[in-house]
């Protein structure tokens, strides 16, 4: 009697356990205010492992759409790619909201004047980084490249500093804290980590997958590279190379307050709803008109404008090569939180922690 009331007892400590690691798991996406990124990792289906992402009928339906304002088309950059692979790179997983209660919301006074379009590329012309096109292979990163590409932007438009940051660092070395790393992250953890770890340069650490998964026999199932906290170069040390930011927050999800940020401080991360028709977008401006949910994704937001339609819209670098819809870039409309784009805007400000040595003993002071 007595092995069975110990058992029982056991036993209900080990289910009230299993509740509370349950409710720690969904929790923060049930008393999320805003539309929540899908979890990507619980919707791959068998036959997604066989049928392509690329379909003829998405194609049509688009094409066909009156009010679509976007051509859908075969993206050679997908060609090979089945729907499990395809969901496998929306690496941005729903941000608990016990993290985002203590990051603060930019705003921006209804004063400031805005252009009716604007272009970070043009608008600093001397930053080459802004107009680069990445590739994140096969790997669930696209949280740790909007980040990165972000802050050596930043670097640029604010410290005249032309540098291309390591999105290996910060993919191999943030670990738990940001996610998963080729498994997905946290965009605005992404950005934590610049403040309390830096990033090194992309010559120290360059990205693991060299050839973005093209070869012939590639294989897709990529695991996250290892953190080893050395440059590959051997005459440079990892700490000397890290590059800093001063802090990390979100833009208020209006579109003058998110206008009003790139247009003073240089482009942000944004994260959306992926669905099945955006693998195929090929120019115009994009609005969801079929095709199922796939996931979560991350990408950099460099400018806006209106097209001769008169739809505002959203301009974007996206990181799957020049292969991949608009030479690498895509439009998405503007102000009305199309896939939840307006709503999961992140960034952070660079800083001159170990960028300037300290030679006269006075304190380095940071760029806010």
């Amino acid at each position: 009697m007595h092995k069975n009331k110990k058992m029982s007892g056991t036993l209900q400590q080990l289910l009230l356990l299993l509740f509370v690691v349950f409710l720690s798991a969904v929790g923060p996406q049930v008393v999320r205010a805003v539309k929540p990124i899908p979890s990507s990792n619980l919707r791959v289906g068998e036959a997604d492992n066989s049928i392509r992402i690329m379909q003829e009928d998405i194609i049509d339906t688009v094409n066909k759409h009156p009010d679509a304002g976007w051509t859908a088309a075969h993206n050679p950059y997908f060609a090979n790619y089945t729907i499990a692979q395809f969901k496998h790179i929306l690496g941005v997983k729903p941000t608990p909201q016990n993290v985002l209660a203590d990051v603060p919301a930019k705003t921006y006074s209804r004063s400031l004047k805005l252009p009716k379009e604007f272009d970070a590329r043009s608008q600093w012309s001397h930053c080459s980084t802004i107009g680069n096109i990445l590739d994140q292979g096969h790997c669930g990163s696209c949280w740790a490249f909007g980040a990165v590409e972000c802050l050596q932007d930043r670097f640029c438009i604010h410290m005249n500093m032309s540098i291309s940051l390591s999105v290996n660092d910060l993919l191999a070395c943030c670990g738990f804290m940001c996610g998963d790393g080729c498994d997905g992250g946290y965009p605005i953890m992404a950005w934590r980590y610049f403040v309390q770890n830096g990033v090194v340069t992309d010559e120290c650490d360059p990205y693991f997958d060299q050839v973005g998964c093209q070869h012939p026999g590639c294989e897709p199932a990529y695991s996250t590279p290892v953190c080893e906290k050395k440059c590959k170069l051997q005459n440079q040390v990892w700490e000397e190379k890290k590059h800093f930011s001063v802090n990390a927050y979100r833009i208020n999800s209006d579109q003058h307050d998110i206008m009003s940020e790139i247009y003073k401080n240089g482009p942000v991360e944004v994260a959306f709803t992926v669905y099945e028709d955006f693998a195929h977008y090929k120019s115009g401006v994009y609005k969801h008109i079929t095709g199922g949910m796939m996931g979560g994704h991350a990408v950099k937001l460099i400018g806006w404008g209106t097209s001769d339609a008169g739809e505002d819209y959203w301009l974007l670098a996206n990181q799957w090569n020049r292969g991949w819809g608009d030479d690498g870039y895509f439009k998405i409309i503007r102000g009305r939180n199309e896939c939840g784009i307006e709503e999961d805007v992140v960034a952070g400000m660079p800083s001159t922690k170990n960028t300037v040595r300290n030679y006269g003993g006075s304190s380095e002071t940071a760029v806010v």
